[in-house]
Protein backbone atom coordinates (compact mmCIF):
# COMPACT_ATOMS: atom_id res chain seq x y z
CA UNK A 1 0.00 0.00 0.00
CA UNK A 2 1.03 3.62 -0.48
CA UNK A 3 1.33 5.80 2.62
CA UNK A 4 0.44 9.48 2.53
CA UNK A 5 2.90 11.78 4.37
CA UNK A 6 1.57 13.61 7.44
CA UNK A 7 3.31 15.37 10.32
CA UNK A 8 2.49 14.50 13.97
CA UNK A 9 0.85 17.83 14.84
CA UNK A 10 -1.53 17.71 11.87
CA UNK A 11 -2.36 14.08 12.54
CA UNK A 12 -3.20 14.80 16.16
CA UNK A 13 -5.51 17.69 15.26
CA UNK A 14 -7.34 15.57 12.67
CA UNK A 15 -7.70 12.77 15.21
CA UNK A 16 -9.10 15.11 17.87
CA UNK A 17 -11.50 16.69 15.35
CA UNK A 18 -12.98 13.26 14.71
CA UNK A 19 -13.07 12.30 18.40
CA UNK A 20 -14.85 15.54 19.30
CA UNK A 21 -18.22 14.11 18.25
CA UNK A 22 -17.59 10.72 19.85
CA UNK A 23 -16.32 11.39 23.37
CA UNK A 24 -16.84 13.78 26.27
CA UNK A 25 -14.94 17.03 26.64
CA UNK A 26 -12.96 15.56 29.53
CA UNK A 27 -11.95 12.51 27.50
CA UNK A 28 -10.96 14.68 24.56
CA UNK A 29 -8.81 16.79 26.85
CA UNK A 30 -7.15 13.66 28.25
CA UNK A 31 -6.34 12.36 24.76
CA UNK A 32 -4.85 15.70 23.79
CA UNK A 33 -2.69 15.75 26.89
CA UNK A 34 -1.43 12.16 26.59
CA UNK A 35 -0.74 12.32 22.88
CA UNK A 36 0.87 15.71 23.27
CA UNK A 37 3.84 13.93 24.86
CA UNK A 38 4.13 11.73 21.76
CA UNK A 39 4.11 14.76 19.47
CA UNK A 40 6.79 16.38 21.61
CA UNK A 41 8.90 13.23 21.40
CA UNK A 42 8.56 13.20 17.61
CA UNK A 43 9.62 16.83 17.46
CA UNK A 44 12.68 16.19 19.63
CA UNK A 45 13.76 13.40 17.28
CA UNK A 46 12.90 15.36 14.13
CA UNK A 47 10.36 12.73 13.11
CA UNK A 48 8.29 14.96 10.86
CA UNK A 49 6.54 12.27 8.81
CA UNK A 50 4.56 9.56 10.61
CA UNK A 51 5.09 7.25 7.62
CA UNK A 52 8.46 6.61 9.27
CA UNK A 53 6.93 5.37 12.52
CA UNK A 54 7.92 1.76 13.31
CA UNK A 55 7.50 -0.73 16.12
CA UNK A 56 11.03 -0.03 17.29
CA UNK A 57 10.40 3.72 17.45
CA UNK A 58 7.22 3.12 19.43
CA UNK A 59 9.21 0.98 21.86
CA UNK A 60 11.78 3.78 22.21
CA UNK A 61 8.96 6.22 22.93
CA UNK A 62 7.55 3.92 25.60
CA UNK A 63 10.92 3.76 27.38
CA UNK A 64 11.35 7.53 27.08
CA UNK A 65 7.89 8.24 28.44
CA UNK A 66 8.36 5.87 31.37
CA UNK A 67 11.68 7.39 32.37
CA UNK A 68 11.06 11.02 31.43
CA UNK A 69 7.70 11.16 33.18
CA UNK A 70 8.60 8.87 36.09
CA UNK A 71 5.23 7.24 35.51
CA UNK A 72 3.67 4.46 37.51
CA UNK A 73 2.78 1.26 35.72
CA UNK A 74 -0.88 2.25 35.73
CA UNK A 75 -0.21 5.71 34.26
CA UNK A 76 2.12 4.31 31.60
CA UNK A 77 -0.49 1.75 30.59
CA UNK A 78 -3.11 4.49 30.23
CA UNK A 79 -0.82 6.55 28.01
CA UNK A 80 0.22 3.61 25.81
CA UNK A 81 -3.38 2.43 25.47
CA UNK A 82 -4.31 5.89 24.18
CA UNK A 83 -1.36 5.82 21.78
CA UNK A 84 -2.53 2.44 20.46
CA UNK A 85 -5.95 3.90 19.67
CA UNK A 86 -4.27 6.81 17.90
CA UNK A 87 -1.94 4.56 15.86
CA UNK A 88 -4.88 2.35 14.87
CA UNK A 89 -6.64 5.47 13.59
CA UNK A 90 -3.49 6.54 11.72
CA UNK A 91 -3.71 3.24 9.85
CA UNK A 92 -7.19 4.12 8.62
CA UNK A 93 -5.96 7.32 6.94
CA UNK A 94 -2.93 5.69 5.28
CA UNK A 95 -0.45 7.41 7.59
CA UNK A 96 1.11 4.18 8.92
CA UNK A 97 0.94 0.45 8.27
CA UNK A 98 -2.61 -0.66 9.23
CA UNK A 99 -1.18 -3.37 11.51
CA UNK A 100 1.29 -1.13 13.31
CA UNK A 101 -1.03 -0.62 16.30
CA UNK A 102 -0.51 -4.24 17.41
CA UNK A 103 3.11 -3.32 18.15
CA UNK A 104 2.10 -0.72 20.71
CA UNK A 105 2.70 -2.55 23.97
CA UNK A 106 1.34 -1.60 27.39
CA UNK A 107 2.51 -2.83 30.80
CA UNK A 108 0.70 -5.90 32.09
CA UNK A 109 -1.09 -5.15 35.35
CA UNK A 110 -1.36 -7.65 38.15
CA UNK A 111 -4.52 -7.80 40.29
CA UNK A 112 -4.46 -4.77 42.54
CA UNK A 113 -2.09 -2.73 40.34
CA UNK A 114 -4.93 -0.48 39.23
CA UNK A 115 -5.97 0.35 42.77
CA UNK A 116 -4.59 3.67 43.94
CA UNK A 117 -3.54 3.65 47.60
CA UNK A 118 -2.49 7.29 47.98
CA UNK A 119 -4.81 9.12 50.34
CA UNK A 120 -4.92 11.94 52.87
CA UNK A 121 -4.59 10.52 56.36
CA UNK A 122 -7.17 11.81 58.84
CA UNK A 123 -4.46 13.17 61.17
CA UNK A 124 -2.84 15.09 58.31
CA UNK A 125 -6.26 16.39 57.24
CA UNK A 126 -6.94 17.67 60.74
CA UNK A 127 -3.49 19.28 60.92
CA UNK A 128 -4.00 21.06 57.59
CA UNK A 129 -7.49 22.26 58.50
CA UNK A 130 -6.35 23.38 61.96
CA UNK A 131 -3.62 25.46 60.35
CA UNK A 132 -6.05 27.01 57.87
CA UNK A 133 -8.57 27.77 60.61
CA UNK A 134 -5.93 29.50 62.69
CA UNK A 135 -4.00 31.42 60.04
CA UNK A 136 -6.21 31.61 56.94
CA UNK A 137 -9.71 31.39 58.35
CA UNK A 138 -12.59 31.55 55.84
CA UNK A 139 -10.16 31.99 52.96
CA UNK A 140 -10.84 30.28 49.65
CA UNK A 141 -8.22 27.56 50.33
CA UNK A 142 -9.75 26.95 53.78
CA UNK A 143 -13.29 26.65 52.45
CA UNK A 144 -12.16 24.45 49.55
CA UNK A 145 -10.16 22.02 51.68
CA UNK A 146 -12.91 21.81 54.31
CA UNK A 147 -15.55 21.06 51.66
CA UNK A 148 -13.46 18.37 50.00
CA UNK A 149 -12.60 16.65 53.27
CA UNK A 150 -15.94 16.80 55.08
CA UNK A 151 -18.20 15.98 52.12
CA UNK A 152 -16.07 13.35 50.27
CA UNK A 153 -16.97 15.41 47.21
CA UNK A 154 -15.25 15.10 43.84
CA UNK A 155 -13.33 18.15 42.68
CA UNK A 156 -15.79 18.65 39.80
CA UNK A 157 -18.75 18.72 42.17
CA UNK A 158 -17.13 21.32 44.42
CA UNK A 159 -16.23 23.38 41.37
CA UNK A 160 -19.87 23.27 40.21
CA UNK A 161 -21.46 24.62 43.40
CA UNK A 162 -23.26 27.98 43.37
CA UNK A 163 -24.25 30.15 46.33
CA UNK A 164 -27.85 29.19 45.63
CA UNK A 165 -26.97 25.51 46.02
CA UNK A 166 -26.11 26.10 49.67
CA UNK A 167 -28.94 26.08 52.20
CA UNK A 168 -27.85 27.31 55.65
CA UNK A 169 -31.34 26.55 57.00
CA UNK A 170 -31.26 22.90 55.97
CA UNK A 171 -27.46 22.69 56.42
CA UNK A 172 -26.79 21.11 53.05
CA UNK A 173 -25.57 21.76 49.53
CA UNK A 174 -27.25 20.59 46.35
CA UNK A 175 -24.94 19.06 43.74
CA UNK A 176 -26.43 19.78 40.30
CA UNK A 177 -25.37 18.72 36.79
CA UNK A 178 -25.26 21.82 34.53
CA UNK A 179 -23.32 20.78 31.41
CA UNK A 180 -24.67 23.65 29.29
CA UNK A 181 -23.28 26.18 31.74
CA UNK A 182 -19.76 24.85 32.09
CA UNK A 183 -20.18 22.69 35.20
CA UNK A 184 -20.93 19.07 34.36
CA UNK A 185 -20.55 16.57 37.20
CA UNK A 186 -19.48 12.94 37.26
CA UNK A 187 -22.37 10.55 36.45
CA UNK A 188 -24.51 13.37 35.05
CA UNK A 189 -27.98 13.69 36.53
CA UNK A 190 -27.41 10.41 38.40
CA UNK A 191 -24.74 12.27 40.35
CA UNK A 192 -27.15 14.97 41.54
CA UNK A 193 -27.79 14.82 45.27
CA UNK A 194 -28.18 16.72 48.53
CA UNK A 195 -25.14 16.59 50.80
CA UNK A 196 -25.64 17.33 54.48
CA UNK A 197 -23.17 19.65 56.22
CA UNK A 198 -22.11 19.94 59.84
CA UNK A 199 -22.92 23.07 61.81
CA UNK A 200 -19.20 23.89 61.94
CA UNK A 201 -18.84 23.71 58.16
CA UNK A 202 -21.97 25.84 57.69
CA UNK A 203 -20.51 28.46 60.02
CA UNK A 204 -17.35 28.51 57.90
CA UNK A 205 -19.39 28.91 54.71
CA UNK A 206 -21.47 31.67 56.26
CA UNK A 207 -18.34 33.59 57.26
CA UNK A 208 -16.85 33.09 53.80
CA UNK A 209 -19.97 34.38 52.08
CA UNK A 210 -20.42 37.31 54.44
CA UNK A 211 -16.84 38.54 54.82
CA UNK A 212 -14.44 37.19 52.24
CA UNK A 213 -16.08 35.92 49.06
CA UNK A 214 -15.58 38.33 46.10
CA UNK A 215 -18.84 39.71 44.69
CA UNK A 216 -18.52 38.10 41.27
CA UNK A 217 -20.43 35.98 38.79
CA UNK A 218 -19.15 33.45 36.26
CA UNK A 219 -19.45 33.57 32.47
CA UNK A 220 -23.07 32.40 32.70
CA UNK A 221 -24.18 34.98 35.26
CA UNK A 222 -24.15 32.43 38.08
CA UNK A 223 -22.75 33.09 41.54
CA UNK A 224 -20.14 30.39 42.25
CA UNK A 225 -19.70 29.28 45.83
CA UNK A 226 -15.95 28.90 45.35
CA UNK A 227 -14.94 32.18 43.75
CA UNK A 228 -11.92 34.33 43.01
CA UNK A 229 -11.87 37.95 41.92
CA UNK A 230 -12.02 36.67 38.31
CA UNK A 231 -15.12 34.49 38.82
CA UNK A 232 -15.56 30.77 39.46
CA UNK A 233 -12.47 29.18 40.97
CA UNK A 234 -10.90 26.96 38.33
CA UNK A 235 -10.28 23.26 38.81
CA UNK A 236 -6.58 23.94 38.52
CA UNK A 237 -6.85 26.35 41.46
CA UNK A 238 -8.66 23.71 43.52
CA UNK A 239 -5.97 21.20 42.59
CA UNK A 240 -3.25 23.66 43.59
CA UNK A 241 -4.83 24.20 47.02
CA UNK A 242 -4.90 20.44 47.49
CA UNK A 243 -1.24 20.03 46.61
CA UNK A 244 -0.16 23.06 48.63
CA UNK A 245 -1.99 22.39 51.88
CA UNK A 246 -1.13 18.69 52.02
CA UNK A 247 2.58 19.53 52.13
CA UNK A 248 3.71 18.93 55.74
CA UNK A 249 5.72 22.17 55.78
CA UNK A 250 2.59 24.12 54.83
CA UNK A 251 0.92 23.34 58.16
CA UNK A 252 4.01 23.52 60.35
CA UNK A 253 5.41 19.98 60.29
CA UNK A 254 9.02 19.24 59.46
CA UNK A 255 9.77 18.11 55.93
CA UNK A 256 9.93 14.28 55.89
CA UNK A 257 12.18 14.45 52.83
CA UNK A 258 15.02 16.44 54.38
CA UNK A 259 14.36 19.57 52.36
CA UNK A 260 14.58 23.18 53.45
CA UNK A 261 11.35 25.04 52.57
CA UNK A 262 13.26 28.17 51.55
CA UNK A 263 15.22 26.20 48.97
CA UNK A 264 12.55 23.70 47.89
CA UNK A 265 11.00 24.27 44.47
CA UNK A 266 7.81 22.54 45.60
CA UNK A 267 6.95 25.52 47.78
CA UNK A 268 6.51 27.63 44.64
CA UNK A 269 2.89 27.93 43.57
CA UNK A 270 3.59 26.52 40.11
CA UNK A 271 5.50 23.49 41.42
CA UNK A 272 3.48 22.40 44.46
CA UNK A 273 2.72 18.99 42.96
CA UNK A 274 6.45 18.17 42.99
CA UNK A 275 6.45 17.64 46.74
CA UNK A 276 6.49 13.86 47.39
CA UNK A 277 3.99 14.34 50.21
CA UNK A 278 1.46 16.52 48.38
CA UNK A 279 -1.66 14.81 47.07
CA UNK A 280 -4.48 15.48 44.63
CA UNK A 281 -8.14 16.26 45.41
CA UNK A 282 -9.01 12.67 44.53
CA UNK A 283 -6.64 11.43 47.22
CA UNK A 284 -8.41 13.74 49.68
CA UNK A 285 -11.68 12.10 48.64
CA UNK A 286 -10.17 8.63 49.11
CA UNK A 287 -8.87 9.56 52.54
CA UNK A 288 -12.19 11.05 53.57
CA UNK A 289 -14.12 7.98 52.46
CA UNK A 290 -11.73 5.73 54.40
CA UNK A 291 -12.02 8.01 57.45
CA UNK A 292 -15.81 7.81 57.37
CA UNK A 293 -15.72 4.03 57.05
CA UNK A 294 -13.23 3.76 59.91
CA UNK A 295 -15.57 5.95 61.98
CA UNK A 296 -18.30 3.31 61.54
CA UNK A 297 -20.39 5.25 59.03
CA UNK A 298 -22.30 2.53 57.12
CA UNK A 299 -21.07 1.82 53.59
CA UNK A 300 -24.51 2.57 52.16
CA UNK A 301 -24.47 6.04 53.73
CA UNK A 302 -20.95 6.71 52.45
CA UNK A 303 -22.00 5.41 49.02
CA UNK A 304 -24.95 7.79 48.76
CA UNK A 305 -23.09 10.78 50.16
CA UNK A 306 -20.02 10.33 47.97
CA UNK A 307 -22.00 9.21 44.89
CA UNK A 308 -20.04 6.00 44.40
CA UNK A 309 -21.16 2.36 44.51
CA UNK A 310 -20.21 0.13 47.43
CA UNK A 311 -18.39 -2.14 44.97
CA UNK A 312 -16.21 0.74 43.76
CA UNK A 313 -15.67 1.88 47.37
CA UNK A 314 -14.35 -1.56 48.27
CA UNK A 315 -12.03 -1.73 45.25
CA UNK A 316 -10.75 1.82 44.89
CA UNK A 317 -11.38 3.82 48.05
CA UNK A 318 -11.51 1.74 51.22
CA UNK A 319 -7.94 1.63 52.55
CA UNK A 320 -8.73 -0.09 55.84
CA UNK A 321 -6.64 -3.19 56.52
CA UNK A 322 -8.27 -6.59 56.99
CA UNK A 323 -7.45 -6.40 60.69
CA UNK A 324 -9.06 -2.97 61.03
CA UNK A 325 -12.21 -4.29 59.39
CA UNK A 326 -12.22 -7.33 61.70
CA UNK A 327 -11.89 -5.18 64.82
CA UNK A 328 -14.74 -2.96 63.68
CA UNK A 329 -16.95 -6.00 63.09
CA UNK A 330 -16.02 -7.29 66.55
CA UNK A 331 -17.59 -4.19 68.14
CA UNK A 332 -20.96 -5.17 66.71
CA UNK A 333 -20.70 -8.74 68.01
CA UNK A 334 -19.82 -8.00 71.66
CA UNK A 335 -23.39 -7.97 72.88
CA UNK A 336 -24.64 -10.99 70.93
Amino acid sequence: MTLEPIDPETALELYLDQKETEVSVATLRSHRSRLGHFVRWCDDRELTNLNELTGRKIHEYRLWRRNEGELSKVSLKTQMDTLRVFVRWLGTIDAVDPDLHVKVQSPNLRPGDNVREVMLDSEDAEAALDYLERYEYASLPHVTMALLWHTMMRMGAAHALDIGDYSPEDQCVSVVHRPDEGTPIKNGTRGERLVGLSGELCLLLDDWLRDRRPDVTDDYGREPLLATSQGRASKSAIRTYSYRYTQPCAYGDECPHGREPDDCEATRSDHVSKCPSSISPHAIRRGSITHHLTSDVPETAVSDRANVSTKVIEKHYDQRTKKEKMEQRRQYLKNI
